[in-house]
This record gives C-alpha cells, sequence and structure tokens, in this order.
C-alpha cells in the first residue's frame, strides 16, 4: 500500500533530463526579464506613484490586494509554510526536509539576506515618504533628499522591494515542489508585488527589480531535485 509519506518519481517529477528544461535555467530566464522590465519601468515610477497617492484604488480591489500580503510577508509565508507541513506530510518524512523542504526554507532565507543587503547599500525615498512634487526626475528619489521633514529608517530603504522578492522566491519555491500550481503561484506573487505599489510602500521598478532579486537567489537552492519535487498531498486513511 501507497502511503502519502512516499517520496516516488512520478510524471510530475522535475529531473535534470526534464524535456522542458532546467527549473533554475527558467528562473533565470524569467529573472533577466524583470531585470529588463525594472529598467523600462524607471520612467514611469514618478506618475505612477503620484496617482496612486493622489487618487488609489477602488475600496474593494485594495481589500483583494491587502490580503495577498500574506503571500509576501515573513509572518504570512511562515504560516504557508506550516500549513503545508500539515498538509503535505511527504515535507514531514526523512528523506524531503534535506532535499525539499530545507532548500525552499533557504531559498527564502537567501532571498532576505540578498534583499537586506541592497537595502543597506542604496537609498530610496519610498512613494509615502518621498515630496514626489518637488521632483524633476525619477533619480531624485534616490537618496534623501525628496524626503518629508521627520522622515527617516524604513522611509528610505524603498529599493528594491523586499516583499516583492519574497513573493518571487517563495512561489518558485512553490511551484518547484508543486509544478502543476505554477500558474497560481505566479499570479499570487504578482498580487503581492502589486500591492506594495497601491500602497505607496514602493515604486514600480522597485517590485520588477525585487522579484527579479528573488527568483535569482531562490535558483541557488531550487535545481532538479535529489527526490521528487511533486507526490500526493493527502492520500486517504486506510481504515
Amino acid at each position: 500500500m501507497t502511503h502519502s509519506s512516499d517520496i516516488r518519481p512520478d510524471s510530475g517529477s522535475l529531473h535534470a533530463s526534464d524535456s522542458r528544461g532546467s527549473y533554475r535555467q527558467r528562473l533565470w530566464a524569467i529573472a533577466f526579464s524583470l531585470l529588463l522590465l525594472g529598467g523600462v519601468c524607471l520612467p514611469f515610477d514618478l506618475p505612477v506613484a503620484a496617482w496612486m497617492k493622489t487618487h488609489g484604488l477602488p475600496r474593494e480591489v485594495d481589500r483583494l490586494l491587502n490580503f495577498t500580503e500574506i503571500f509576501a510577508h515573513g509572518t504570512g509565508i511562515t504560516f504557508l509554510f506550516v500549513a503545508l507541513l500539515g498538509l503535505d506530510r511527504s515535507l514531514r518524512s526523512r528523506p524531503a526536509w534535506p532535499h525539499v523542504f530545507a532548500r525552499m526554507v533557504a531559498a527564502l532565507l537567501t532571498t532576505s539576506l540578498c534583499t537586506s543587503a541592497l537595502k543597506s547599500l542604496v537609498e530610496r525615498v519610498r512613494p509615502r515618504a518621498a515630496d514626489l512634487g518637488s521632483l524633476a526626475s525619477v533619480f531624485g528619489t534616490f537618496g534623501t533628499s525628496a524626503l518629508i521633514d521627520g522622515r527617516s529608517g524604513s522611509d528610505v530603504m524603498s529599493f528594491p522591494s523586499g516583499h516583492a522578492a519574497a513573493a518571487a522566491a517563495f512561489a518558485a519555491a512553490l511551484a518547484w515542489r508543486y509544478p502543476h500550481a505554477a500558474t497560481v503561484c505566479a499570479v499570487g506573487a504578482a498580487l503581492a508585488a502589486f500591492q506594495r505599489v497601491s500602497s505607496s510602500a514602493h515604486y514600480p521598478s522597485d517590485i520588477a527589480l525585487g522579484a527579479a532579486v528573488g527568483l535569482l537567489a531562490a535558483s541557488v537552492w531550487l535545481g532538479p531535485p535529489a527526490v521528487c519535487a511533486r507526490s500526493s498531498p493527502i492520500e486517504p486513511t486506510p481504515k
């Protein structure tokens, strides 16, 4: 009798010989596209940020986006990981810990370290803390000259978006483990990232480049796994 704790090959496995190509290489391709998108977004950062500050989105849309923040926040991701451990018993088996679950966690931790390092190196005023009307160009958002009096601390840590990076890395880890849910994971990450723009916490380029950082950091750990990257999360308990 097959138990849900077994880790076994199946048609959903992600192996190095998979004709679809290396999962890591696909992450690199998406990350490179996001890097280009970040550069394209720079000229639109100021008008988008100004519109969000003065107009914003409909209340119901804001509520939906605020809910998706669970997909990008440290506490929310921890809760979801705990839920995964309860739903997918194979993650609790001895073979899965070093080869699957530990690598998923490592992808998130590496992403957090990378974004923290970049934030400490590059100062950029968040839209909510910037006097956007006084800026002649988007490059005025870098540094502290656009900072509204009395603001400091995290208000100059807009670049890159840590939430977008975490959401992208978490989506990549989930899609690596559950390839059949890749589209749902991507949509969740995109909504969570856009929430940072709608809340005036980041500029569009911040979330595009943050997501790229998340995918690149996660790709260090999410190559073809040594064991199956997919198994049945829940099976009926034998009577």
